[in-house]
């Protein structure tokens, strides 16, 4: 070790880096302009890299890039405050003709002389089913005697909605979840406004000045209607309990949707169905939230399919998907507000 403090060997080994001839320093100088370069190569590499990720899912008519595109907009579109996620890639054009390749398709009315309801009557089973799969969770109900499940209707229509609690205790009711649509002007409403019609116990509560309805609802011989129907058809039909919303995703055991998601993207979910025997399903997934994020109309489908159904209808979903059973909310809604307030809903006697 000499005066420095430093091991001869090292300083030798320091000293054998230098160029003969060129001062102190030169060759950190150059290690790190190296170093720089290598840098800024990656990062034009990753800038490239996401260009070409941006163009594929801009343009890109194929696999995986189609699908993601797809899904994007769709699940933008059906959002209140989110779609320009979609306008500021894709024009009104490109939006509407991916809408519509994914959209379920109209089968028209539901064959109710197809279900025939054996040996429900005075059922009192009711199970709840863990449906919960990758990307969600959610519940189903089967319900095995379809009497017992009605439609209820908020105590101050025209002025606000009510929640599955209060419903729940008005009506003496097993199970509650969300029903039809309802006027929601800027996502401001106060859920009592509903849209379409609106039955509850034959008694028409509301209706649109319309020419048909889209219907969801039971006729007294308890099974699921589901159609578009003028108001003097839905009379002679006997429809005692009904709200409006769609798309239906099963009609006549016919699957609606063949093509694409359903063209509703991934949100919560809420649908009621009845398979040929008369049992009633009602499922609710939870959505826009960390460790579900929600379902298509595909899956809701599907997961319907799987379970026996012949007639499937989808219910508002979004912030107003709820499942209220034996006296506790079941699911998570996603309104960072809490539950929402609405004017319908399907509820379990």
């Amino acid at each position: 070790m000499g005066t420095t403090g430093i091991p001869g060997s090292t300083r030798q080994t320091m000293q054998s880096r230098r160029v003969h001839g060129e001062p102190a320093g030169v060759y950190h100088y150059s290690r790190k302009k190296r170093r720089r370069k290598k840098h800024w190569t990656r990062i034009v590499l990753f800038i490239s890299l996401c260009c070409l990720l941006l163009a594929g899912f801009r343009f890109a008519p194929f696999q995986p890039f189609e699908g993601l595109r797809n899904l994007w907009v769709t699940t933008a579109m059906t959002t209140l405050n989110h779609q320009y996620l979609a306008t500021w890639f894709f024009s009104n054009d490109e939006i509407q003709k991916i809408l519509d390749k994914n959209k379920a398709v109209d089968l028209g009315n539901s064959n109710p002389s197809a279900i025939n309801i054996l040996g429900a009557k005075n059922d009192k089973e009711i199970q709840l089913i863990d449906i919960s799969q990758k990307g969600f969770k959610g519940y189903l109900l089967k319900i095995k005697d379809p009497s017992r499940v009605k439609v209820a209707g908020t105590s101050y229509l025209g002025k606000r909605g009510e929640k599955a609690a209060e419903i729940a205790k008005e009506s003496n009711a097993v199970a509650v979840i969300n029903g039809g649509a309802f006027s929601d002007p800027e996502g401001n409403g106060n859920g009592g406004q509903p849209r379409g019609i609106l039955i509850s116990g034959g008694k028409i509560l509301y209706k649109e000045n319309v020419s048909k309805y889209d219907l969801i609802g039971f006729d007294r011989n308890d099974k699921l209607i589901l159609g578009h129907y003028s108001l003097a058809q839905i009379q002679k039909m006997g429809i005692r309990d009904a709200v409006s919303f769609d798309p239906f995703l099963v009609v006549n055991g016919k699957r609606a949707i063949t093509e694409g998601d359903g063209g509703w993207g991934i949100a919560p979910r809420t649908a009621i169905g009845q398979t040929k025997d008369g049992t009633v399903l009602m499922l609710v997934i939870d959505g826009r939230q960390a460790g579900s994020v929600g379902a298509t109309l595909k899956d809701v489908q599907e997961i319907m399919l799987k379970y026996g159904a012949y007639n499937v209808a989808n219910l508002d979903g979004g912030a107003s998907s709820v499942l209220y059973y034996q006296q506790k909310r079941v699911n998570n809604p996603s309104s960072p507000y809490g539950e929402r307030n609405l004017p319908s809903y399907f509820i379990v006697k």
